[in-house]
Protein backbone atom coordinates (compact mmCIF):
# COMPACT_ATOMS: atom_id res chain seq x y z
CA UNK A 1 0.00 0.00 0.00
CA UNK A 2 2.87 2.53 1.26
CA UNK A 3 4.85 1.50 -2.25
CA UNK A 4 1.72 2.68 -4.36
CA UNK A 5 0.84 5.47 -2.92
CA UNK A 6 4.36 6.29 -3.55
CA UNK A 7 4.54 5.84 -7.11
CA UNK A 8 0.80 7.70 -7.24
CA UNK A 9 2.67 11.03 -5.82
CA UNK A 10 5.69 10.16 -8.07
CA UNK A 11 3.36 9.71 -11.20
CA UNK A 12 1.88 12.80 -9.72
CA UNK A 13 4.61 14.95 -9.39
CA UNK A 14 6.48 13.81 -13.00
CA UNK A 15 2.87 15.33 -14.18
CA UNK A 16 3.54 18.13 -12.86
CA UNK A 17 6.85 19.25 -13.50
CA UNK A 18 6.33 18.15 -17.27
CA UNK A 19 3.06 20.97 -17.33
CA UNK A 20 5.54 23.59 -16.13
CA UNK A 21 7.51 25.00 -19.07
CA UNK A 22 10.90 25.32 -19.64
CA UNK A 23 12.31 28.20 -17.15
CA UNK A 24 13.77 30.24 -19.92
CA UNK A 25 10.84 29.74 -22.46
CA UNK A 26 8.75 30.76 -19.38
CA UNK A 27 10.80 34.03 -18.85
CA UNK A 28 10.98 35.04 -22.55
CA UNK A 29 6.78 34.28 -22.13
CA UNK A 30 6.54 36.42 -18.72
CA UNK A 31 8.84 39.04 -19.77
CA UNK A 32 6.27 39.33 -23.54
CA UNK A 33 3.70 39.79 -20.73
CA UNK A 34 4.92 42.62 -18.81
CA UNK A 35 5.82 44.43 -21.66
CA UNK A 36 1.90 44.60 -22.79
CA UNK A 37 1.21 45.34 -19.14
CA UNK A 38 0.93 48.79 -17.44
CA UNK A 39 1.90 49.76 -14.08
CA UNK A 40 -1.04 50.78 -12.06
CA UNK A 41 0.95 53.08 -10.05
CA UNK A 42 3.92 54.45 -12.99
CA UNK A 43 1.23 54.26 -15.15
CA UNK A 44 3.88 55.43 -17.89
CA UNK A 45 5.72 52.20 -17.39
CA UNK A 46 5.32 48.74 -18.94
CA UNK A 47 5.19 46.39 -15.93
CA UNK A 48 8.31 44.99 -16.89
CA UNK A 49 9.86 48.57 -16.13
CA UNK A 50 8.17 49.66 -12.90
CA UNK A 51 9.53 49.30 -9.43
CA UNK A 52 6.89 49.97 -7.56
CA UNK A 53 5.91 47.47 -5.12
CA UNK A 54 2.70 46.62 -6.72
CA UNK A 55 4.39 46.36 -10.15
CA UNK A 56 7.04 43.32 -8.14
CA UNK A 57 3.46 42.03 -6.88
CA UNK A 58 1.78 42.06 -10.12
CA UNK A 59 4.59 40.44 -11.84
CA UNK A 60 4.41 37.43 -8.94
CA UNK A 61 0.98 37.43 -9.97
CA UNK A 62 1.51 36.68 -13.96
CA UNK A 63 4.36 34.20 -12.80
CA UNK A 64 1.83 32.18 -10.76
CA UNK A 65 -1.25 32.33 -13.34
CA UNK A 66 1.60 30.57 -16.01
CA UNK A 67 3.28 28.34 -13.78
CA UNK A 68 -0.98 27.68 -13.18
CA UNK A 69 -0.92 26.82 -17.14
CA UNK A 70 -2.82 29.61 -18.22
CA UNK A 71 -2.58 30.79 -21.87
CA UNK A 72 -1.69 34.71 -22.18
CA UNK A 73 -4.94 35.48 -23.42
CA UNK A 74 -6.63 34.36 -20.17
CA UNK A 75 -3.72 35.97 -17.75
CA UNK A 76 -4.69 39.51 -19.91
CA UNK A 77 -8.28 38.89 -18.79
CA UNK A 78 -7.76 38.13 -16.01
CA UNK A 79 -5.88 41.35 -15.12
CA UNK A 80 -8.44 43.09 -17.25
CA UNK A 81 -11.16 42.04 -15.26
CA UNK A 82 -9.82 43.03 -12.15
CA UNK A 83 -8.16 46.15 -12.79
CA UNK A 84 -9.98 47.48 -15.95
CA UNK A 85 -8.38 47.99 -19.59
CA UNK A 86 -5.93 50.70 -17.63
CA UNK A 87 -4.06 47.58 -16.94
CA UNK A 88 -3.07 46.91 -21.01
CA UNK A 89 -0.46 48.89 -22.33
CA UNK A 90 -2.41 49.39 -25.41
CA UNK A 91 -6.14 48.97 -24.58
CA UNK A 92 -8.46 47.81 -27.60
CA UNK A 93 -10.30 49.86 -29.94
CA UNK A 94 -13.64 49.62 -27.99
CA UNK A 95 -16.54 51.98 -28.29
CA UNK A 96 -15.43 54.07 -25.07
CA UNK A 97 -11.96 54.01 -26.47
CA UNK A 98 -12.52 55.73 -29.58
CA UNK A 99 -11.60 59.45 -28.03
CA UNK A 100 -8.80 58.44 -26.77
CA UNK A 101 -8.13 56.28 -30.12
CA UNK A 102 -8.92 58.62 -32.64
CA UNK A 103 -9.52 62.41 -31.07
CA UNK A 104 -6.32 63.43 -31.70
CA UNK A 105 -6.08 62.81 -35.42
CA UNK A 106 -10.01 64.78 -35.25
CA UNK A 107 -8.50 67.36 -33.84
CA UNK A 108 -5.41 67.35 -36.09
CA UNK A 109 -7.65 67.47 -39.08
CA UNK A 110 -9.67 70.12 -38.03
CA UNK A 111 -6.98 72.23 -37.37
CA UNK A 112 -5.69 72.17 -40.21
CA UNK A 113 -8.97 72.80 -41.83
CA UNK A 114 -9.13 75.67 -39.62
CA UNK A 115 -5.31 76.87 -40.40
CA UNK A 116 -6.31 76.27 -44.57
CA UNK A 117 -9.66 78.36 -44.12
CA UNK A 118 -8.41 81.44 -42.49
CA UNK A 119 -4.88 81.52 -44.08
CA UNK A 120 -6.15 81.48 -47.35
CA UNK A 121 -8.08 84.58 -49.29
CA UNK A 122 -11.03 84.32 -51.07
CA UNK A 123 -11.83 85.29 -54.61
CA UNK A 124 -14.51 87.00 -54.44
CA UNK A 125 -13.68 88.69 -51.12
CA UNK A 126 -13.92 92.58 -51.62
CA UNK A 127 -11.75 92.76 -48.34
CA UNK A 128 -9.11 91.19 -49.76
CA UNK A 129 -8.74 93.87 -52.63
CA UNK A 130 -9.50 96.44 -50.63
CA UNK A 131 -6.58 95.82 -48.25
CA UNK A 132 -4.04 95.51 -51.09
CA UNK A 133 -5.25 99.02 -52.25
CA UNK A 134 -5.06 99.97 -48.71
CA UNK A 135 -1.85 98.52 -48.48
CA UNK A 136 -1.03 100.60 -51.50
CA UNK A 137 -2.34 104.13 -50.54
CA UNK A 138 -0.34 103.61 -46.89
CA UNK A 139 3.16 102.92 -49.21
CA UNK A 140 2.44 105.84 -51.50
CA UNK A 141 1.30 108.06 -48.58
CA UNK A 142 4.57 107.13 -46.68
CA UNK A 143 6.38 107.91 -49.51
CA UNK A 144 5.48 111.14 -49.79
CA UNK A 145 6.10 112.06 -46.69
CA UNK A 146 9.80 111.24 -47.07
CA UNK A 147 10.08 113.46 -50.39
Amino acid sequence: MARSLAMIVAVVACAAVAQVPSSAALDARLKSLELELRCLVCQNQTLADSSAPLAEDLRREVRELAVAGKSDDEIRAFLTARYGDFVLYKPPVQRNTWLLWFGPFVLLAGGAFMWWRIGRPSAGDPLASDATHADDDAIARGQALLK
